[in-house]
């Protein structure tokens, strides 16, 4: 059965200030002549690795909402400079937005059940959508 996670995007204030941060981490790789492979660097690998690898997605909480998700490519362990485990999960493009959800804060990652999820907007990630005020509104009057 697939799993998903989710995180925290801590300094993003939305979706395309994340879509910018990844341009110009791309951009930077280009221009030194480095191929580009956006992960994200956390402590623990997950136990339901293989879950996760059978079609998840990390979905990314974004001022408070979960905004959007990007398939997970891999898990990888690493180990950092100070000699310390750790799991570096690297994520597929694009970011595919979802239909906006409250959550609240929560430290590091946590699994997400597919049944928890919530829905991509279109097959494009793309659509209309409300804006994180509107829909944390919304969510407050059990309308989404």
């Amino acid at each position: 059965m697939t799993m998903n996670l989710i995180k925290l995007c801590v300094g993003a204030d939305s979706i395309e200030d994340m879509e910018g941060w990844i341009a110009q981490r791309r951009a930077v790789a280009e221009k030194t002549g480095r191929p580009y492979e956006q992960f994200h660097t956390t402590r623990q690998m997950p136990r339901a690795r293989d879950e996760i690898l059978d079609g998840g997605s990390l979905y990314w909480v974004i001022k408070g909402m979960i905004a959007c998700r990007q398939a997970i490519a891999d898990l990888d362990p690493v180990t950092d400079e100070e000699g310390i485990s750790r799991c570096r999960i690297v994520l597929m493009q694009p970011l595919i937005r979802v239909l906006p959800r409250p959550r609240g804060p929560f430290q590091g990652w946590r699994y997400l059940k597919p049944s928890d999820a919530p829905p991509d907007l279109d097959a494009h990630g793309k659509g209309e959508a409300p804006s994180a005020e509107m829909a944390r509104d919304l969510s407050e009057l059990g309308l989404i």
